[in-house]
């Protein structure tokens, strides 16, 4: 009996004994990950979290401290980090991973501004303001220098003061970048005309640009009577835009551009405009506009930037201003000067030339347009012994004439 007991006893203690080792080797194999998780510092080049708490006690305890979806931005990062480790898992066929990592991280939406420009919207003798903000990455330089050169001037156009802004991100591959900060920082000293904020320059975060820059409005440039926001591969007409303003109240709601209706998700993963039904379910985007440019008051960039804070992120940039504009109640106003999609040729006439300076006279925005063109159709418009075979209006911007077709029943239909 007494032996019993004894052996009893020691395969108690024994395991006991294992029990202790096993918990004391579990413990020992999540530190490493526990410390760099409460050591995680802000980076430029991936979203993080923005810990507000001002005591270094409770950035100790983050499960205390952090809410939930501060919690899955420090897990998204995470995620990141391990991004060639995560793509090998199985369940790594659900959804492509830029669309994993954007569902860990859709909450961050707050980072610090690196580069700001907080006398930009300095008034001069009371003139009301044009502030024109173009969206651009870091390598983009080329594109931003034909700018500030051609169309996105700063000075005076009619009745109007234009300031220019160039809004970007930190570089996605600083590897091939390796002296951009900089380079950027000297550029920035030059022109004066650069926001930059920390976090990623990607497609997806083309929404973290439109909801900070929002942001930079309403904090340092409130007094700006209109607004036009657009991309770096694009030719404006400035003057047409400030003949179109000449009478429109910077107090009321204005929203201008190549509005899109009854727009459809696109569900092929092939494409960049992708979205999962998990992401948006059955039904039609809210009416947005084209993200190649649009104008607006500076009554409305206030209005949007209060309903941003209301509304969840979405990946495309044009679509989530499209729900903020339906937040406030508000519809974007169609304008046939505004050409997104670039000048298509007609049918008719496959070859005809179209980049002819008198095509754009008449226009406001046209997109995807290379740098050369830029620079030589500014230079075409601008040169004044050019003449265009008819003066039209901006009220009718150019239209491409209706192919007439042989049959004499089509002629009466066209003459009726």
């Amino acid at each position: 009996m007494r032996l019993r007991r004894k052996g009893d006893l020691i395969c108690t203690f024994l395991l006991l004994t294992a029990l202790c080792i096993l918990l004391y080797v579990q413990m020992h194999s999540e530190s490493p990950r526990l410390n760099k998780h409460k050591n995680q510092k802000e980076s430029g080049t991936e979203r993080n979290i923005m810990l507000e708490s001002t005591e270094a006690e409770t950035q100790l305890d983050l499960t205390s401290s952090a809410t939930q979806s501060e919690q899955d931005c420090q897990l998204g990062q995470q995620l990141e980090n391990a991004q060639g480790q995560v793509k090998t898992t199985p369940t790594s066929n659900l959804l492509p991973w830029n669309y994993r990592q954007y569902l860990w991280q859709k909450d961050c939406r707050e980072f610090n501004q690196i580069i700001n420009q907080k006398n930009k919207c300095q008034k001069l003798n009371g003139e009301q303001l044009l502030l024109i903000s173009i969206k651009s990455r870091v390598e983009e330089f080329e594109r931003r220098e034909v700018a500030r050169k051609t169309w996105a001037r700063e000075g005076r156009v009619h009745n109007l003061q234009v300031r220019r802004l160039f809004l970007l991100g930190i570089p996605a591959n600083q590897s091939a970048l390796a002296s951009w900060s900089r380079l950027l920082e000297h550029e920035s000293q030059i022109y004066q005309d650069i926001l930059l904020w920390d976090f990623q320059d990607t497609f997806f975060n083309l929404t973290l640009k439109e909801i900070h820059f929002l942001k930079w409005v309403d904090q340092f440039c409130p007094a700006a009577e209109f607004v036009f926001k657009g991309d770096d591969d694009v030719f404006v007409n400035v003057e047409n835009i400030a003949d179109f303003l000449a009478d429109a109240d910077p107090k009321d709601d204005l929203f201008v551009g190549h509005i899109i209706y009854q727009a459809l998700p696109i569900r092929s993963n092939k494409s960049k405009y992708f979205i999962p039904e998990m992401m948006y379910g059955p039904g039609v985007y809210p009416v947005y506009a084209g993200g190649g440019g649009f104008l607006m008051s500076g009554h409305t960039a206030k209005r949007l930037y209060h309903a941003s804070k209301e509304v969840d992120l979405f990946p495309i940039d044009d679509v989530f201003l499209g729900m903020c504009l339906l937040r406030i109640g508000l519809e974007p106003v169609t304008h046939e000067g505004f050409r997104t999609f670039g000048i298509v040729r007609p049918s008719a006439a496959p070859h005809m030339q179209t980049f002819d300076p008198c095509f754009y006279k008449e226009l406001m925005v046209v997109h995807s347009l290379k740098v050369p063109e830029i620079w030589l159709m500014w230079t075409l418009l601008h040169d004044p012994n050019l003449k265009c075979a008819r003066k039209g209006s901006m009220k009718r911007p150019f239209r491409w004439r209706i192919k007439r077709k042989s049959t004499s029943a089509s002629i009466k239909k066209l003459k009726h």
